[in-house]
């Protein structure tokens, strides 16, 4: 699926990834490939991905995500670096 995560100054992340976990405002939640269609809020916390080769990680300050027909976007109110 692809994902990109997407803040008011830059594009943080853009890649074709396996799964991703956000850290919902009701909880933690993992999307995988073909996931059904979503809106959710974000709190502050770390949205974590994964690829074939690597894995990695944002610190967001909170957000909204939205999965639709394979494709995850996130718009985080801002990172932590």
């Amino acid at each position: 699926m692809h994902l990109e995560i997407l803040t008011p100054e830059k594009k943080i992340f853009e890649g074709e990834v396996s799964a991703v976990t956000f850290p919902g405002a009701d909880g933690s939640f993992q999307v995988l490939d073909h996931h059904a269609p979503l809106i959710s809020l974000l709190k502050d916390g770390v949205i974590e991905y994964k690829n074939k080769e690597a894995a990695g990680n944002v610190n967001i300050t909170g957000g909204v995500v939205e999965v639709l027909k394979n494709n995850v976007i996130v718009l985080a109110d801002g990172i932590v670096k």
